[in-house]
């Protein structure tokens, strides 16, 4: 894991690009931490919006989205700070970012404020292609893909139920393991719809299977199935 970083400015001192403002200071110490707990996948950025361009003062994994030391802040993190966003929220989480090197990416982003005046974002990039990749393969493996549901000549089986619905629930939120309790209802319902296209639910105890791994009711469940179906 590489971790860049710029000093914190003395007070009164320099402006100049390489000092971020030492109120941040703080902040710092979670760069190379979060990098290195998160794995090679995630990058996190700690930006300094004391700074004409809101340049990244802290940076761990930067090969995620490709951007250095210094680069400034964009995107739909700047259209947080430009819309107000930070007055009335403290972080923003599950949001889609662009990168250049790896097109679309999951990101969240914290605010940091001093009193009244935001002073910086630590934001958080992870790349989930390869997880959906990953969770794809294993629809595949268990029978299951495609938009008729089924490989050909591929009888799905019931023991594959828990692994196939954990891959769909992979594949939509680009995370591994992530607590029922962690999922919006758009992912759930974005799950259920997956499951519902690779043809699962023609499986007896899948309704059951999918309830208890969302964390839903059988009924709630039902209820999705019926809007996908129209």
């Amino acid at each position: 894991m590489r971790i860049f970083y710029y000093e914190a400015a003395e007070e009164g001192g320099s402006g100049a690009v390489k000092h971020m403002d030492k109120r941040l200071e703080p902040y710092r110490a979670l760069v190379p931490f979060l990098g290195q707990a998160l794995g090679p996948d995630y990058e996190v950025a700690l930006h300094d919006l004391t700074s004409e361009t809101g340049a990244v003062a802290a940076l761990a994994n930067g090969g995620v989205t490709g951007q250095s030391l210094g680069a400034p802040l964009c995107g739909m993190a700047r259209r947080f700070v430009q819309d107000g966003l930070w007055r009335t929220r403290e972080f923003v989480a599950g949001y889609q970012a662009e990168s250049t090197a790896r097109g679309r990416l999951r990101a969240s982003a914290l605010f940091i404020r001093d009193g009244e005046e935001l002073i910086g974002m630590l934001c958080l990039y992870f790349d989930a292609a390869k997880y959906s990749r990953m969770a794809q393969e294993l629809l595949a493996l268990c029978g299951l893909h495609g938009e008729g549901g089924r490989g050909a000549g591929a009888e799905p089986r019931t023991a594959a139920l828990p692994d196939t619905v954990r891959a769909a629930v992979e594949e939509v939120t680009g995370r591994a393991g992530l607590p029922p309790e962690r999922l919006t209802m758009e992912e759930k319902i974005r799950i259920v719809e997956t499951l519902h296209r690779a043809g699962l639910f023609s499986m007896k105890g899948a309704v059951s299977e999918v309830a208890a791994q969302l964390g839903a009711s059988e009924a709630t469940v039902y209820r999705y199935l019926s809007k996908l179906k129209g």
